[in-house]
């Protein structure tokens, strides 16, 4: 089946909203990449409905307990929307967020940490997803410079701490096993993503002439660089990523096409291969983990130092104790994000839903 880019961007976040409760930091996932996309195509619709849901944050939320402050305004998305002047109104609410975030809690190598227990020293990458963002976007639009330095800062210490020099891939983290400091062994494909969506943000809205902009740059592309010998035949990449025994994994490929795709628009990406990365990552995402009825495929689901014992925190735990699931919440969002990076390429139609792997099983 064909369908806009745009509209395939709608229709997995109605699905989501019609079939599961907005309400976690995934459902803040999800309107981030639709203002991704809606700026982008500069949709007034879809800008409208991104203001809107935006807008009953924190207010008007029966919130959960959240591990990063930001998700309590509305995450990456308020700030994004206010730095682009569709939210002019939300400054208050986002510097007030911006200065609670590098006032937040951390742990002993100066990592935000789990606020609950800051002793335990509990640091994961998923965490820069949802801080280095928001607040870049804060500092760039009220030009305050401690939020961008914050931004980079903390960015560049995660990936310091986290990166396994051996292959240029993160590890996801620390504190969660029996050895306090231990650092998880895996290479997350999600967790990949994570760390990879704050360094595109600052590549794309650092000032140019940001004292931070090269390094940023250099990290960004020795990223790219580092995952793009791992996609699959499939045009995916997988839960563990360079384990071939791994399987294809949704969500990673969403972000990690935004990523490119973003790399591609600013002009940083200028290689063909990244190109050609690209498109075989949405081709494979509608082919291979998008059905008609805009259900989402080959989902890990939440992820945060799987296993017992010795398996604990390992590449094993990270492929056999999590197994690829449905409408997982944390797929919307994650997808959308693809086809926002599409969007930016001049990719406006894709085809979802391919017959002959449906009839093999295989989605």
């Amino acid at each position: 089946m064909k369908i806009s880019t745009l509209e395939l961007a709608e229709k997995l976040i109605e699905k989501y909203e019609t079939s599961q409760e907005m309400k976690s930091y995934p459902a803040i996932l999800a309107y981030y990449a639709l203002s991704l996309i809606a700026d982008a195509a500069k949709d007034e619709r879809l800008i409208k409905k991104c203001v809107e849901f935006l807008s009953t944050y924190p207010g008007e939320r029966n919130h959960p307990q959240y591990n990063v402050c930001t998700y309590k305004v509305g995450g990456n998305g308020k700030a994004f929307m206010y730095m682009k002047g569709y939210m002019e109104d939300a400054r208050k609410e986002v510097l007030e967020y911006a200065e609670m975030t590098i006032n937040s809690p951390k742990e002993e190598n100066g990592l935000l940490c789990m606020p609950s227990c800051p002793e335990a020293g509990k640091t994961w990458i998923d965490i820069i997803t949802f801080t280095s963002p928001f607040c870049l976007y804060a500092g760039v639009k009220s030009k305050e410079e401690k939020y961008i330095d914050f931004a980079a800062e903390q960015c560049f210490m995660m990936y310091d701490f986290f990166m396994d020099k051996s292959n240029g891939l993160l590890h996801q983290a620390k504190g969660f096993l029996p050895q306090k400091n231990a650092i998880t062994t895996d290479h997350w494909g999600r967790g990949n993503g994570w760390g990879l969506i704050a360094l595109t943000e600052l590549v794309t809205y650092l000032p140019v002439d940001s004292k931070h902009r090269k390094k940023a740059e250099e990290y960004f592309v020795n990223h790219v660089d580092a995952i793009l010998p791992h996609q699959t035949r499939r045009g995916l990449w997988r839960q563990e990523i360079p384990e071939e025994l791994s399987w294809d994994e949704s969500t990673c490929t969403g972000l990690f096409a935004y990523c490119i795709g973003r790399g591609i628009s600013i002009g940083l990406l200028e290689d063909e291969k990244y190109k050609t990365a690209l498109e075989k990552a949405i081709k494979g995402i509608c082919s291979f983990c998008i059905t008609e009825d805009f259900s989402t495929h080959r989902v890990c689901p939440g992820c945060r130092c799987p296993g017992e014992g010795e398996d604990m925190g390992t590449p094993k735990a990270y492929i056999t104790e999590l197994t690829p699931c449905s409408n997982d919440q944390h797929s919307f969002g994650s997808l959308m994000m693809g086809m926002a990076g599409a969007y930016l390429n001049g990719i406006y139609e894709v085809e979802i839903g391919n017959e002959v792997y449906k009839q093999r099983g295989l989605i």
